[in-house]
């Protein structure tokens, strides 16, 4: 099923700016930005970092991947993308428990 998925992805757009999911990564990082800037994460030099890399992460797999031109390359940065996500959420908790 993810194969076929990925096959109807890869024929209907023609850049990664066009997919739904980029475009939800996108204002997700520009969101963690923005927490950054304007709280007091921008004083946690490697937290922030390693947030800002996160979430910039989710959105350059999505791109790679497309990119990539193969369905079996794309849905393996797709793969990754998650995991950027899930890295990020676990950044975002730390966060929030301090």
């Amino acid at each position: 099923m993810e194969i076929f998925y990925s096959l109807l992805i890869l024929a209907h757009f023609r850049s990664f700016e066009e997919l739904e999911v980029y475009k939800e990564a996108t204002l997700f990082c520009d969101a963690i930005w923005d927490m950054i800037s304007n709280t007091s994460l921008q004083k946690d030099y490697k937290l922030k970092e390693q947030i800002n890399g996160s979430s910039g992460s989710i959105m350059d797999n999505i791109a790679e991947g497309f990119g990539r031109g193969g369905n079996k390359e794309f849905i393996m940065f797709l793969g990754f993308a998650r995991g950027s996500c899930s890295e990020s959420k676990s950044q975002l908790l730390r966060v929030y428990n301090r």
